[in-house]
């Protein structure tokens, strides 16, 4: 015979035969001789509770499948070091890149007595683990101790988080089988591995990147940390912006990559296609390239957004079934992704012909672009570059055309995670340029439709910050003379 003991707190349905019995709460004692494995088995256990809540295994003198189930079912937490450990970090990164971030992370703790750091963003666990996931609903982690780091992923995902969390970083794996496991995990790192319980703990967290109701399920779980988060949010931001040398080179790698994008994008342009046809052959090409670097590479993320006419007045608008007619204004935006790192290219171009109202309008933009280059320079402040952009394009009676800032910086960064908004070219930033940082220049100007060259036109270059002058690492030229396609 086999003993059942339910206990507080969850939903049991029990099956055996055509016979079913729910329970919900309170005790239950369920008796019955499993000797066929096949006919009895637990399906939905829910808990209803905060962690209080129990659930007792099945007792029993011999191995059944039940018991598997059941066991199984009460699983929260485990570890999957399914196959070996990426040996570079992303597929790019070294273990002293690596130690070095944590180190830095670590000396910030320290500095602000921090005992553990809980990292939930695409950005901060990417940058410091090398472990970049897909959250699909779900909640993801990286905690860090000065003695450890470890990321915290869902069982659907099995052994890549674990392979793909580099070095000394640990993995622990939470299951779905009980509601806010993610929250159970967290408590297994913060509090038990610290040997914390009932103490108060200083816990690191990222404000931007915690909802309400995260935070609150955080206190709830780990009541040792309640009132006593700081945030590492805008912090880790600061340390991303300087980058190694080893970012650096993979940001070439991705500029070099974003102008194969480019003249992919050329090469399939003409009368008739539609944008979509345009930005696949693009985004291919770029994949394609990625694939070389490394043979331990994640091909994630990629994509072009191609532009045609009216479609160009926004940077960030999606691709269409547009087909392009001759004298289009066209906007090409290559964005190859490296081990979650952000690279771009974008250009004006126009297809066939370009009116004079276009061409002088374009000019003004390349003027402001060109100008804007000289001013990516060691100690210019980020919002005195963009006050002097603004008067040339006032000047020319177009400031008013303007649509948002003058560039930003690169890293670990995607159109869904990463905006490191402190360096940006905008007048509300006094951030002092600094060797080390890379930044784009990109102005744009969107002309409204029924106006004489309407339409949206934008340049983008990427400048890496040296000791005395920056470097542009953009290949891909721009302006008329370059940029009217004709076939």
């Amino acid at each position: 015979m086999v003993q059942l003991h339910v206990e507080l707190n969850f939903t049991c349905c029990v099956y055996s035969g055509r016979q079913s019995r729910s329970v919900r709460g309170g005790v239950c004692i369920c008796q019955k001789d499993f000797s066929n494995k096949a006919d009895f088995f637990v399906m939905n256990i829910r808990r209803l509770a905060g962690p209080g809540g129990n659930f007792l295994l099945p007792l029993s003198p011999r191995r059944s499948s039940f018991t598997e189930s059941m066991n199984f079912a009460a699983q929260a937490l485990k570890k999957i070091p399914n196959g070996v450990k990426s040996r570079l970090a992303g597929g790019i990164f070294s273990a002293s890149e690596m130690d070095a971030r944590l180190a830095t992370l670590r000396d910030y703790m320290g500095k602000k007595d921090l005992d553990a750091t809980l990292l939930t963003s695409y950005h901060n666990i990417n940058y410091f683990s090398g472990f970049l996931y897909c959250g699909f609903g779900r909640p993801y982690g990286l905690v860090v101790t000065q003695d450890k780091a470890s990321t915290i992923s869902a069982n659907i995902d099995y052994g890549q988080p674990y392979r793909r969390s580099y070095g000394e970083t640990d993995n622990i794996v939470y299951t779905d089988w009980k509601k806010d496991n993610f929250y159970t995990a967290v408590r297994e790192l913060v509090v038990k591995d610290l040997k914390a319980e009932g103490k108060k703990i200083r816990l690191g967290i990222e404000h931007d990147s915690m909802s309400i109701e995260r935070s609150e399920k955080l206190e709830d779980f780990v009541p040792e940390c309640k009132g006593n988060t700081v945030d590492v949010g805008v912090p880790t931001m600061h340390i991303r912006m300087i980058k190694s040398e080893e970012e650096i080179q993979l940001i070439k790698n991705g500029a070099r990559i974003a102008d194969i994008g480019g003249a992919a994008c050329v090469e399939a342009i003409d009368e008739g296609v539609p944008e979509h046809e345009v930005a696949l052959h693009s985004t291919q090409a770029m994949i394609r390239e990625i694939a070389k670097i490394s043979p331990d590479i994640e091909l994630m993320d990629t994509w072009t957004w191609f532009q045609s006419g009216i479609n160009t007045d926004g940077a960030h608008n999606p691709v269409t079934t547009r087909k392009i007619e001759k004298g289009d204004i066209l906007s090409l935006n290559c964005f190859p992704m490296i081990a979650g790192y952000y690279t771009a290219l974008e250009r004006t171009l126009f297809f066939d012909s370009c009116s004079d109202a276009s061409i002088k309008i374009w000019e003004a933009n390349c003027e402001v672009h060109r100008r804007g280059i000289e001013l990516l320079k060691p100690g210019n402040r980020c919002g005195d570059i963009a006050r002097e952009l603004n008067e040339i394009f006032a000047s020319k009676g177009l400031l008013q055309y303007r649509t948002f800032g003058y560039g930003h910086s690169f890293g670990s960064l995607c159109h869904y995670y990463g905006r490191e908004a402190a360096l940006e070219l905008r007048e509300d930033i006094d951030t002092v340029l600094e060797p080390g940082m890379v930044v784009s220049m990109e102005p744009m100007l969107t002309i409204p439709e029924g106006h004489p060259g309407a339409g949206g036109y934008r340049e983008h270059d990427i400048l890496v910050i040296e000791e005395k002058g920056s470097t542009n690492i953009t290949g891909f030229p721009f302006g008329p003379e370059y940029n009217i396609v004709r076939k």
